[in-house]
């Protein structure tokens, strides 16, 4: 009995060593689930409820894309993008995402300055450009090859526009972009998922959107001298800058503004500075 005693009390101290070495046990797996990875849940930053409020009569009679632009397909898409609406903290969170919904409601919006509930509650009213002055083909780009008959004019929430915009999304998203362009128009999970693939993906010499909106942007020695300072005007000039940077007092500068202002006080954040691009040059 009295082996037995002291080789209970040994195995106690051995016990109670493994702990103490081990951190405690218990408390170091609390600590490190206290600093593991953030998951990126999109919905916990915005609801149905929410998307809802934002676009008011996307689902319209009056809207070509009505029934088109689901929630679910807007958070069943950003699942392929963890990197989306997860940087940083909350306020720089919230903000990305309403500056990619403010972006996106002005490439499809079906609102007017009289507009009921105003001009910015009807974003993601149209799925494909009406009337494009061209097929979009950039026919001295051979990397991405035009295929006859195709046009690639604007579809989706981004409008995804050329040959060699199509082309890459395409690629990096499972669907032949020169040969089936149309899927952008035909399928909602799809569509947004090009227009998270052109927010997420620098284009030389443009950084990402995504890259603006969450501070991790360094500009470049000519991006200086371009005046191309961080903050939503700089993603204007990414998106589409060769046709509305540079100019004083753009109308369509400020209706992405209009849009990004509306949502950003939906979410309770403010929209930092350099909204505009009127003093920027664009990108070469």
């Amino acid at each position: 009995m009295a082996f037995s005693n002291s080789f209970s009390i040994y195995l106690v101290l051995l016990i109670v060593i493994a702990v103490i070495v081990n951190g405690g046990g218990v408390d170091a797996t609390r600590s490190s689930r206290r600093v593991a990875p953030r998951s990126n849940c999109i919905s916990s930053l915005i609801s149905k409820q929410l998307f809802d409020s934002l676009f008011l009569h996307k689902d319209d009679a009056a809207c070509p894309a009505k029934n088109f632009y689901s929630y679910d397909s807007f958070l069943t898409a950003t699942k392929s993008f963890p990197s989306f609406g997860s940087a940083g903290p909350l306020l720089t969170r919230k903000r990305e995402i309403a500056a990619f919904l403010a972006q996106v409601s002005h490439e499809t919006t079906g609102g007017w300055a009289t507009a009921p509930d105003g001009p910015y509650s009807w974003g993601l009213c149209f799925k494909e450009e009406v009337s494009p002055g061209s097929n979009y083909c950039d026919s001295d780009n051979t990397q991405w090859p035009c295929y006859p008959g195709k046009s690639y004019k604007g579809r989706g929430p981004i409008q995804l526009s050329w040959n060699y915009n199509y082309g890459p999304a395409g690629k990096a998203l499972g669907f032949d972009g020169l040969k089936n362009p149309e899927v952008v128009a035909n399928n909602s999970v799809i569509a947004f998922k090009t227009a998270l693939w052109f927010w997420t993906t620098p284009q030389s010499p443009k950084p990402s959107c995504h890259d603006v909106m969450v501070g991790k942007y360094v500009p470049t020695l000519a991006d200086v001298a371009a005046n191309r300072t961080a903050g939503f005007g700089l993603v204007t000039n990414i998106i589409n800058g060769g046709l509305e940077c540079g100019i004083v007092n753009d109308g369509r500068v400020n209706d992405r503004i209009g849009f990004f202002k509306r949502y950003t006080e939906v979410f309770g954040v403010d929209t930092g500075p350099n909204l505009d691009c009127e003093h920027q040059k664009p990108f070469a």
